[in-house]
């Protein structure tokens, strides 16, 4: 979203790299392979890291005008390319932003207490690639947020159905804590209201899906009821995925949408 806003002159480079403060104290760039850092110039992994402003740099000089975010489970990698050492990287992260216009995807990996090391890769695809091509599906912010509606109710129902969930009088403390854990970030100005919004919906169920899998059994009554508690929470964590990537894939959006009216 920042990087977005940036260049869609929304934000200024120095905003940019003050709201990477959230997620650790200080950032690295590095390429995955010496064809990617020739062509960004860009230190290869093992060489001395360059430093995020030099990569927000290079996506200008690139023409970058299109990000994705992208966070693959087992067995889901789509917007990844489909191959190379990208989509392995991404799963390991859990994340990763792709840039289909220029060809790369860019993982984050905290190697130390605070530090953060950026990976660029090269998409599979040959040369540039339009999000269909790497397998980013589209998905309106407004079927994300009925999608997180009807998959909390399902889930609802199924874990009272099941009746696995334990009785926890701290739950409330253990929310919090998980909440307050996260990181919270600053937004650019201009950020749609509904992608915040069903960010920090996103956020809140997504505390509440790893206090109810962080107990094990979890209130399970026996280990096949534990494996059915986890059926009926996979589909609230892939709504509470979908919708992440959703809302700032919408952001990213307004703010080319706003920088082609100008």
């Amino acid at each position: 979203m920042w990087s977005s806003a940036w260049l869609h002159g929304a934000a200024a480079s120095d905003n940019v790299l003050d709201a990477l403060l959230s997620w650790g104290e200080a950032h690295e760039v590095v390429s995955a392979d010496d064809a990617t850092g020739a062509a960004l110039d860009l230190p290869v992994t093992g060489g001395f890291p360059a430093q995020p402003a030099h990569l927000l740099g290079t996506l200008r000089r690139l023409g970058v005008t299109d990000a994705r975010l992208v966070l693959p489970v087992p067995g889901d990698v789509r917007g990844l390319g489909g191959g190379g050492e990208l989509p392995k990287a991404a799963l390991a992260a859990g994340e990763a932003v792709v840039l289909p216009g220029a060809g790369y995807g860019i993982v984050p990996h905290h190697i130390a207490e605070g530090l953060v090391r950026w990976t660029v890769h090269p998409l599979a695809t040959a040369g540039p690639a339009t999000p269909q091509d790497v397998g980013l599906d589209h998905v309106s912010i407004a079927e994300a947020e009925h999608g997180l509606t009807d998959a909390i109710r399902d889930s609802a129902g199924a874990l009272q159905a099941l009746d696995v969930a334990s009785d926890r009088p701290s739950v409330r403390a253990e929310l919090s804590a998980h909440l307050r854990a996260r990181p919270a970030p600053d937004w650019p100005d201009g950020t749609p209201a509904r992608a915040l919004r069903v960010l920090q919906r996103a956020e809140e169920i997504g505390a509440i899906l790893e206090v109810a899998t962080a107990e094990e059994p979890g209130g399970a009554l026996s280990a096949s009821a534990a494996e059915r508690r986890a059926d009926a929470l996979r589909p609230l964590s892939e709504a509470v995925r979908t919708a992440r990537c959703a809302a700032v894939n919408e952001a990213v959006r307004v703010f080319a949408d706003q920088a082609n009216r100008r």
